[in-house]
């Protein structure tokens, strides 16, 4: 493959695996160069802004991860969102075209079909059957209670997670050998 060289990729468009979506969802493509900062502007603008109930956000190959990253922070900013999450496979072609011809020869293209896996994720702001395949239930909400009191019994404000242990917590406790007192009077100790 070192005398070819990539001209063209494209992937084969596919129908979403989710039935019943209302007619204002919104559908995020990831892709591998995409900047998170750029696709949760825009997903947070419909979900808040222009009142959308729900959101896909798919992506293939090496978008998966930033997918799932974008999913993770939409149900952190939002909270209470039903989710969906369908894995797949979609077929990518390759054009690469051979760098080493000869001046007379005809151009030489070889077609590479890729089986990549793709996911995608519906958040729903709309309670979803738990019944199918990928469900997950929203996170439980901690927030304040009344009278700014927090309702989650922890005293850290602002945070999700507790604070790991101090310092002096995680130190082991002194070892503390006991000694038998038969042998503390008679002076001599066996080496077992």
């Amino acid at each position: 493959m070192e005398n070819f060289r990539k001209v063209r990729t494209s992937e084969e468009e596919m129908p979403l695996p989710f039935l019943d979506l209302s007619p204002d969802v919104v559908e995020m493509k990831v892709k591998e160069g995409s900047k998170i900062r750029n696709l949760m502007n825009f997903a947070m603008a419909q979900m808040e802004l222009k009142g959308s109930r729900q959101i896909i956000f798919s992506g293939c190959g090496r978008a998966i991860t930033k997918t799932i990253t974008c999913v993770e922070i939409m149900k952190r900013k939002l909270g209470g969102l039903h989710q969906v999450t369908k894995v797949r496979y979609k077929t990518v072609l390759e054009v690469w075209e051979n760098q080493d011809l000869l001046p007379d020869s005809p151009a030489q293209n070889l077609t590479v079909h890729k089986n990549v896996p793709s996911i995608c994720i519906l958040l729903s702001r709309d309670p979803l059957d738990p019944n199918q395949m990928g469900y997950q239930p929203p996170e439980p909400q901690q927030g304040l209670g009344k009278a700014g009191q927090d309702t989650s019994g922890s005293s850290t404000k602002g945070l999700k997670r507790p604070l790991p242990p101090s310092h002096e917590e995680l130190l082991p406790k002194k070892l503390q050998v006991q000694v038998p007192d038969s042998l503390r009077g008679s002076g001599t100790t066996t080496g077992q």
